[in-house]
C-alpha cells in the first residue's frame, strides 16, 4: 500500500502570514499550485492559503436572513460567521484569507486514508508533518490522481 512519502511533494513553496493577497496569489498562479501552507518566521507551519480562500474575495457580501417574531428580529445565520465571510473578503494579507491550524498528515498515512480527508472535508491541498512536527511535505489531489495512471 502506498503511503503519503510516496506521492508528495517535497520541494515546498510556501507563503507568510504578512504577505499580501496579490502577491501570494502570484505565487499559486505562477506555481500552478492550488495552495500553500503559511509559516511563520521560524518556519512553524501556521495555516494554509488555498485558491478557494482567494476566491472568496470575489464573493457578494452574504445578507444576513432574518426571522421577524412579535417585532423582533431573530438572524437565521449566526453573527460570528457572517464575520468571518466579511473578514475573508476584505482580506488585505495572507493571515487575514487563510485558513488556520489546517489539517495534516504524517509521510506514514495511507493514500487511502488522505483520499477520505480531501473528500469528506473538501480540501485539495494538506500539509505533510514528521513527527517533530516539521513541514516535510505537501499532497495534493493531483498527487492523489497520479497514483491511478500506470507507470510505463
Amino acid at each position: 500500500m502506498q503511503k503519503v512519502k510516496d506521492i508528495m511533494t517535497q520541494d515546498i513553496i510556501t507563503v507568510t502570514p504578512d504577505m499580501e493577497i496579490v502577491a501570494a496569489a502570484k505565487i499559486l498562479m505562477d506555481n500552478h499550485i492550488n495552495g500553500a501552507p503559511v509559516v511563520d518566521e521560524e518556519g512553524t507551519l501556521v495555516g494554509i492559503l488555498c485558491r478557494d480562500d482567494l476566491i472568496s474575495q470575489q464573493k457578494k457580501l452574504p445578507l444576513p436572513s432574518f426571522f421577524i417574531v412579535l417585532d423582533g428580529l431573530i438572524p437565521l445565520t449566526s453573527t460570528k460567521h457572517l464575520e468571518k465571510e466579511m473578514a475573508k473578503i476584505a482580506a488585505t494579507t495572507v493571515a487575514q484569507a487563510m485558513t488556520p491550524d489546517p489539517i495534516t498528515v504524517s509521510p506514514d498515512t495511507l493514500i487511502e486514508e488522505v483520499a477520505s480527508i480531501m473528500v469528506d472535508r473538501k480540501i485539495h491541498t494538506i500539509p505533510v508533518q514528521d513527527e517533530d512536527g516539521c513541514l516535510v511535505g505537501i499532497v495534493g489531489k493531483e498527487d492523489i490522481l497520479r497514483t491511478l495512471i500506470p507507470r510505463k
